[in-house]
């Protein structure tokens, strides 16, 4: 198979083919709308929601691949470290922790300025941070040429060559000039933004990653969403194949608009199933409102909710410790959810060493099957 190099002076692209799109970008829409509003409907949507940026963190990673679970990365957050994880695991736990935090300061940056090279840089250090890819230059644009292809192979064996290191840094520009740009579609801006950030791949490590994170600030920045809380990874993951031919027919054939339509589909896809996790969601936190107070008979039962909610994997004593309800109450709590079975111990207290617990319903959800 040819090699595939950058598509110079091809973006953004001249013309798309919009009678193919147009039958997408209402239903996309739509479907993303439909997603806003139950978005809009949940109370504190940064806590209820976690497992969805966890699993989202994880997926994204998973596409570059790491192996590490939601729950074991969950675990290990809750233990602060597994001894029994092999170096691989922790370092995949790592690059998902890293992922997440990365999200968050982007999101805080977003508040003060517009999305841009800055934030992507910035972003790129924390994504970067005591993991594999540190030795990368974390922050820094390549200054060497790069290839992707079959790990070890030369950069003629390569399947896909960016751009040259030398005319980087002007590319980046016209990126960024590009995502201020008044556009006709949005969702159709978005899947622009993103083939061609990936097709620059201006960093040395976590091109993909970053290019994902993009999805979720873009919506959020331009209003379309309003959290910048939107879950894509699962659709290109289980379209890997897919999605990777998708974005090299952009360098190898021009096919922009073969590429906005595969994207469209799978903004679609995931803001309905955003839409249906997030509606579960929102249902079992009100219900789950009503069996707390009745099973704890106490004024702390939405205090401990919030708390679980957030952290759906978490050692006992980190509850009594830190959930901010005196240490009778927390600690009469938990064995009477446990024995109604919200919660399930992962690991069962032993010497000195407390139970780590878990909360499989919320986690269900986020996982979209029963893992817990």
């Amino acid at each position: 198979m040819a090699t595939v190099h950058y598509h110079l002076g091809a973006f953004p692209p001249v013309e798309l083919d919009w009678p193919q799109l147009i039958p997408l970008l209402g239903p996309a829409s739509a479907a993303v709308a439909r997603y806003d509003g139950t978005l809009a409907a949940i109370p504190n949507a940064a806590v209820l929601l976690s497992p969805l940026t966890t699993q989202e963190a994880v997926l994204s990673s998973r596409i570059e691949g790491t192996q590490a679970t939601m729950g074991e990365v969950l675990e290990f957050e809750a233990e602060g470290g597994s001894p029994e994880l092999s170096e691989a695991r922790r370092n995949d736990i790592h690059e998902v922790l890293n992922y997440r935090a990365a999200m968050r300061m982007a999101e805080k940056m977003l508040a003060t300025v517009p999305l841009s090279q800055r934030v992507v840089r910035e972003s790129h250090k924390v994504l970067l941070d005591g993991v594999r890819g540190q030795g990368k230059s974390p922050g820094e644009y390549r200054r060497i040429p790069n290839w992707i292809g079959p790990a070890g192979c030369t950069v003629e064996q390569a399947r896909f060559v960016p751009i040259g290191a030398d005319k980087l840094p002007d590319a980046m520009s016209a990126w960024e000039r590009y995502l201020h740009t008044d556009a006709p579609d949005r969702l159709v801006q978005l899947a622009i933004v993103h083939a061609e950030f990936e097709a620059l791949h201006p960093f040395l490590d976590g091109n993909g990653r970053l290019g994902r994170m993009l999805v979720p600030l873009f919506l959020w920045q331009n209003a379309v969403i309003q959290r910048p809380m939107f879950y894509l990874s699962a659709f290109l993951e289980a379209h890997r194949d897919e999605y990777y031919e998708r974005l090299l027919a952009v360098s190898r054939d021009g096919d922009w608009t073969g590429w906005c339509h595969f994207f469209l589909q799978a903004i679609k896809t995931q803001a309905e199933e955003n839409q249906h996790k997030a509606a579960d969601i929102l249902a079992l936190y009100e219900r789950m409102k009503r069996e707390l107070a009745d099973l704890t008979r106490s004024q702390y039962a939405i205090h401990a909710l919030d708390w679980i909610f957030e952290r759906p994997i978490f050692k006992s004593s980190d509850f009594v410790a830190s959930s901010g309800i005196p240490e009778p109450t927390a600690k009469r709590m938990l064995p009477a959810l446990r024995d109604a079975g919200v919660l399930r111990a992962l690991v069962e207290a032993s010497g000195r060493r407390a139970a780590t617990l878990c909360f499989p319903a919320l986690l269900n959800i986020a996982e979209g099957r029963d893992a817990f």
